[in-house]
């Protein structure tokens, strides 16, 4: 979403209307492709969401992956938007877990909602050492699973049922058959020779490489591409 969107998207200052508050970004873009902000267009972004009195929120599944395409800064991130999540199990590789970042009063105030909705986990200090170590070891390393995801994505937009590929920044790929070609039929024959993709539409095929997947992953798959 750009920044002329954001600011068409903004509610005018009328009691017909729903109050405006609040503005979401997602980096990377998960039906995007993987794609990446350029930084400059958020900054524009948030000088709009202050002039208008709005927050700005990231949903920073994959920031990992953006900050490492585009060699950006952390701090800047945290400097710019109000609040942000992250995950550590995407791209990170954790077992599971994910954080929500922003101001001390921030913070509390989202410990007591969690509290209300019945949240909480006990004992969790194993979780935390497998984020620390991963936050560590593991955002380096994802220039390999953003090499991967180009290869794959060079044999893939090759084939004659594909009609369309968006282009590949990151670890994600997304691609459209041609007409008369069903998506979850071929996610279903892939899965068959141990490849796993999702439908994320009739036609539409979402591939993720990731921690686990290695270069030998990545061969068989485009020797499997290779075959249909």
């Amino acid at each position: 979403i750009s920044a002329s969107q954001v600011a068409d998207a903004i509610q005018p200052d009328d009691v017909h209307r729903p109050v405006s508050r609040l503005v979401s970004l997602e980096n990377t873009s998960n039906r995007g492709g993987g794609c990446c902000y350029d930084f400059e267009e958020i900054v524009t972004i948030k000088k709009i969401c202050t002039e208008r009195g709005l927050a700005l929120h990231l949903d920073g599944a994959r920031v990992w992956n953006a900050i490492v395409a585009k060699n950006e800064d952390y701090l800047r991130y945290g400097k710019t938007f109000d609040s942000i999540s992250v995950c550590l199990s995407k791209s990170l590789g954790c077992p599971v877990g994910s954080l929500l970042l922003g101001t001390k009063p921030f913070i509390k105030k989202a410990r007591r909602i969690r509290k209300v909705f019945g949240g909480g986990m006990r004992q969790a200090g194993f979780l935390a050492a497998a984020g620390l170590y991963a936050l560590d070891h593991h955002i380096n390393r994802l220039e390999q699973d953003h090499r991967h995801a180009k290869l794959l994505a060079e044999c893939i937009e090759k084939k004659s049922f594909v009609k369309m590929l968006l282009p590949v920044e990151t670890n994600i790929i997304i691609f459209e058959l041609q007409d008369g070609q069903s998506a979850p039929a071929l996610v279903a024959a892939l899965k068959e020779k141990g490849i796993l993709g999702y439908a994320i539409s009739p036609v539409r095929v979402r591939l993720v490489t990731h921690l686990d997947i290695n270069e030998s992953a990545i061969q068989k798959t485009i020797d499997l591409f290779n075959a249909l």
